[in-house]
This record gives structure tokens, C-alpha cells and sequence, in this order.
């Protein structure tokens, strides 16, 4: 038999989770019974919350006796949130596990299956294993790294700009547009701008749309001198959500009053250059749960994150606009890189049109 029918099928259920379970990874699964019927159905929804094997064999009941468990992702077997799904697995008394990928938390990787197998279940392994991986790709970067997978997110004109000179920027992109980089902000565990964004548009960061049941939203401002208003929009609703990254010599004064207006205060090192060191920032916020880093820039920001080979993708919306002007926002600031060969590299997976505009979503660094 095929298992890519019902592992297919696993893939669509995990994708109910898309807003709800980071920073676990997403997953689905479905139970067939002996004679290949499905008899329960899956997903992880929501950190905390039952794993998909557990939603998928509670729906089964019974019925999984004998029968196959399909699930994206190799079943756990330590106590985090919630109890082992292997003891669970063996309880059911299913005759046949096929899972999509390993789980790359080195607590968990290849034992479930092996416990598996040491019970006397069968284990299929890798079946749509490049989907799976795909599906948990954050999960796995936060896994092997400590660093939260960065997404840079960039709405600009044909020509790059992400503004007008003088700094006007409203509206580049179309309301769809638009609309589709709110839904992106409701999958991330966190927002990231520096101070130059919230000094020209002060804006609220929030999450819109109420995809995510959660709507705390980590917001983080690089501010190596610690300009950010303590009247700045961003903390009027959520404050405790703010954290401000500041190098050292920020004034009692300053410190004291950004920290009165709820924001949480970060020193790191200087990266070199007058600026917040990158590296310590990710490693910061890896400590701290968050999994998925979405970067709103300005341009310098964006610059930082690409010179250092700290961002891992890209999603860009392209206005059929062109602004001109050397005095206009770059979507990418910095000093540049001094040849076409030493240039950041995207390799695309997905251009669309949406409305007028263009979007492009990429590997940054990609062959």
C-alpha cells in the first residue's frame, strides 16, 4: 500500500495548527483501521494543547487496534507540555507507524522510533519526507541552532523603496497585500523593527486579524542608544510584550523610563559598527521561546541581518510603482556589497501576483 494518500492528507490537518501551536511544530495525523479505512483524523492546534497522535487516536478509539498511524512527525517520548505520545502509541495497539520526518529535537530523535520498533511495531519511515521537513522548517532551525528562524519582510516598489523621501511610505502595496503581511505577523512568535521605524511611523506592531487565538505578540526594537519614546504607540496596548534592545551606556534616566512604560530592556554588545550585536539578540530571544522571528526592518535593519548571514528567508511585496530618489528608503541600506559575486543570494520557491503587486517568497542564501 501507499501511504502518500493518507500522509498527504496529515499534512493538510497539520496546517490547522499554523496559527496556534509555535513554538512547537506543526503536526498531523490520521489512523487507518486494519483494513486501511481511516478511522480517526488529527492536529496539533495549539502549544499546550494534545498532539495530533492523541487527537487522531482518541477519534479512532478502538478502532486503531491493529490498525496504522500516519503522522508528519516521529511521536515524542519525553514529558514537556504534555506526557509522552510513544506510551500512548503502544497503548492504542496499532500494528504500524509511518512517519514523515524525525523530530530534530535531540531529546526525542529517532528514540520514539526506536521504542517503536523495540515494542514490535512496524516503522515506515520518510514517506513525503521534503513536505514534513518543510512543514516544521522553524521548528527544526530553532532546534539546531538556539536562534530563532529569521523571515525578512519587505513591502517596496519596483525599484526598492520602501519610501518616498521624506519618508512617506503609506500605501506602497495593495490593501491584499497588506492584508497578507498581517497574517504573517499571527504565525511568528515575534516582530522585529529598529528605533527608526518607530521614530518615523510610530507604529502599533499588533497583530490584526485574530487568526492566532494568542494575540501577545513579542515585538522587539533594536535601539542601540535607546531613542524610543516612552510615548511611542507601541505601548499603549501590551506593553509587557515590548522588549528594546540597547547597547551599554544608556542613561539611568532612559532605562528607567522605558522600563516605567513596560518595555523589557536587553544590553548587548556592540556588533563593530554603533549597532546592536545580531548574534547575542537571536540568542537572547532562542532562550526565550521564540522559534520564528518576522523583520519589518527599515532598510538598515534589513541590511544588518544580510551582512551578517542571519536571515534564512524572504517574503517581499513588489508594488508596480517606481519612486526614484536618492533620498527615498532603501528596502536594503547599509554600505552594500562590494561585487555582484559577495551579493545575498535568493532562490525563490513561490511568485505570485496579488492584485497589482508581485509577491516573492524565497530562501535567502539559496543555490
Amino acid at each position: 500500500m501507499s501511504w502518500s494518500e493518507p500522509m498527504r492528507r496529515a499534512l493538510a490537518l497539520a496546517e490547522r495548527g499554523r496559527y496556534g501551536t509555535s513554538p512547537n511544530p506543526m503536526v498531523g495525523a490520521v489512523v487507518l483501521d486494519a483494513s486501511g479505512a481511516v478511522v480517526g483524523e488529527g492536529a496539533h492546534l495549539r502549544c499546550g494543547g494534545p498532539h495530533a497522535e492523541v487527537a487522531a487516536l482518541s477519534a479512532a478509539g478502538a478502532l486503531a487496534a491493529g490498525g496504522t498511524l500516519v503522522v508528519t512527525l516521529e511521536p515524542c517520548v519525553h514529558h514537556g507540555r504534555t506526557p509522552p505520545c510513544v506510551d500512548l502509541v503502544l497503548a492504542s495497539g496499532v500494528a504500524r507507524v509511518v512517519i514523515g520526518a524525525r523530530d530534530p529535537n535531540p531529546v526525542v530523535d529517532g528514540r520514539g522510533v526506536a521504542i517503536l520498533r523495540q515494542a514490535g511495531v512496524e516503522v515506515v519511515e520518510g514517506v513525503e519526507d521534503e513536505a514534513c521537513r518543510v512543514l516544521i522548517r522553524r521548528f527544526s532551525h530553532w532546534m539546531r541552532t538556539g536562534l530563532p528562524e529569521v523571515t525578512l519582510k519587505m513591502a517596496m516598489t519596483l525599484d526598492g523603496k520602501l519610501a518616498a523621501r521624506g519618508g512617506r511610505s503609506r500605501w506602497i502595496t495593495s490593501e491584499s497585500s497588506r492584508r497578507e503581511g498581517y497574517a504573517l505577523r499571527e504565525e511568528f512568535d515575534a516582530l522585529l523593527v529598529g528605533v527608526g521605524t518607530v521614530l518615523a511611523d510610530d507604529p502599533r506592531l499588533l497583530r490584526h486579524l485574530g487568526l492566532a487565538e494568542d494575540p501577545h505578540l513579542r515585538r522587539i526594537v533594536l535601539d542601540s542608544g535607546l531613542r524610543t519614546p516612552e510615548t511611542a504607540t507601541l505601548f499603549h496596548t501590551m506593553p509587557e510584550d515590548v522588549t528594546v534592545f540597547h547597547l551599554e551606556g544608556a542613561t539611568a534616566e532612559r532605562r528607567r523610563a522605558l522600563g516605567d512604560a513596560g518595555a523589557t530592556l536587553v544590553e548587548v554588545g556592540d556588533d563593530g559598527t554603533g549597532r546592536c550585536d545580531l548574534r547575542q539578540v537571536l540568542r537572547w530571544l532562542g532562550s526565550h521561546q521564540v522559534s520564528s522571528l518576522l523583520v519589518e526592518g527599515g532598510g538598515e535593519v534589513h541590511w544588518s541581518f544580510l551582512r551578517e548571514g542571519l536571515a534564512q528567508r524572504l517574503h517581499a511585496f513588489v508594488a508596480p510603482l517606481i519612486l526614484g530618489g536618492r533620498e527615498a528608503v532603501h528596502a536594503v541600506g547599509g554600505v552594500g556589497f562590494a561585487s555582484p559575486q559577495e551579493a545575498v543570494r535568493v532562490r525563490f520557491g513561490e511568485l505570485r501576483r496579488l492584485e497589482d503587486d508581485l509577491v516573492l517568497v524565497g530562501e535567502i542564501g539559496g543555490v
